[in-house]
């Protein structure tokens, strides 16, 4: 049914303990954060209109305040969290893979960040990356995935759509994987190397996406069953603020379910893909016909396909540049000579 081994992939995320400590520590730390902005606000709400004619109206409001507040942060944080938590610990899931011996704590994160820098020098690269993958993968589903490619049966739009939408959610983490390719190959050109990956990926879509979507079904059914688990103890401590903030108490029990599913079930997912990926492509090379696919189905694979020629050029520009310095030394030295002649002359 699937061509992972999901026993394997657990013991290479627990070899790699200190990131699973730190997305925990992280994605939990964003949960407390959410619950306090919602209770802090409702409690302000609650306060500004304790007088009023409708008194504590306003901490359902302020609930809301507070949610947005801290979304918002979150979204300022997102480029940073992706180049420390993703791209680092992916790093590390590829030499574990590899059988490569890991540092242990705070020594495997710090490895992992000189592992990235060396790779992508800055965070602008990795995370312009990273948003290109996410569209060309979208793209690549809506050319594969047409009524043709299910049923050849008419008017199926509603059913295609579903289809549809499910393959596009279980390629939230397939762009790890093409990441996860671009590290494992120390290519001096991230934007070729991604090109490479994508490429792979699209010649072996069909494994792939059927073991994503498997994953995809598991992790939301894990992830739903935390949900449920978390509601009842949520909706004690919501009780804890003042004012009317029950209702909260849904959000925040899924915002609880979503960091489990990211600090634990997506890293897990992404190991497995990664054992599929590299197990597919091993001894293929990328084939110019789907370059070719890619390129008239999706803008930003040709954006990326121009990227990687331009950073090309830039390499082979601040090569050629360093040339003339060195001939212009030479110069330098036959000008030196005919100073020695008058004394040979003497």
């Amino acid at each position: 049914m699937w061509d992972f081994n999901l026993s394997q992939a657990m013991g290479l995320m627990l070899k790699t303990l200190p990131f699973i400590v730190l997305r925990m520590l992280i994605y939990f730390g964003i949960t407390l954060g959410y619950v306090l902005a919602i209770g802090i606000g409702a409690g302000i709400g609650y306060g500004v209109t304790a007088f009023g004619d409708n008194p504590g109206s306003g901490a359902g409001f302020g609930g809301l305040v507070g949610f947005g507040a801290i979304s918002g942060v979150l979204y300022w944080a997102r480029e940073y969290l992706l180049y420390l938590v993703k791209a680092g610990h992916i790093s590390v899931l590829v030499e574990a893979l590899d059988g490569k011996a890991l540092p242990e704590g705070r020594g495997q994160i710090d490895h992992a960040q000189l592992v990235v820098k060396e790779n992508f020098k800055e965070a602008s690269i990795l995370f312009g990356i990273d948003q290109l993958i996410k569209g060309i993968l979208r793209a690549l589903n809506r050319m594969l995935m047409t009524v043709a490619n299910w049923l050849p049966i008419p008017n199926l739009d509603k059913l295609v759509n579903i289809i549809s939408n499910i393959l596009n959610v279980s390629l939230t983490y397939v762009d790890e994987v093409i990441l996860a390719y671009m590290l494992r190959s120390k290519s001096d050109n991230p934007w070729q190397a991604s090109k490479d990956a994508l490429i792979l990926y699209a010649q072996n879509y069909q494994v792939m996406l059927k073991n994503a979507v498997f994953l995809m079904l598991f992790m939301y059914l894990v992830s739903f069953l935390v949900f449920l688990l978390f509601l009842a103890p949520v909706a004690g401590l919501m009780s804890l603020f003042p004012g009317s903030v029950g209702g909260w108490s849904f959000i925040v029990a899924l915002v609880f379910a979503w960091s489990v599913k990211a600090a634990l079930l997506e890293p897990l997912a992404v190991t497995a893909m990664m054992q599929v990926y590299f197990k597919t492509i091993e001894g293929q090379t990328p084939n110019p016909e789907w370059d070719e696919k890619l390129s008239v189905a999706s803008d930003k694979f040709r954006e990326m396909k121009a990227k990687a020629e331009s950073y090309i050029s830039t390499q082979i520009k601040a090569a050629t540049t360093q040339k003339p310095q060195a001939n212009a030394a030479a110069p330098t030295s036959k000008q030196e000579e005919p100073k020695n002649e008058p004394k040979a002359l003497e």
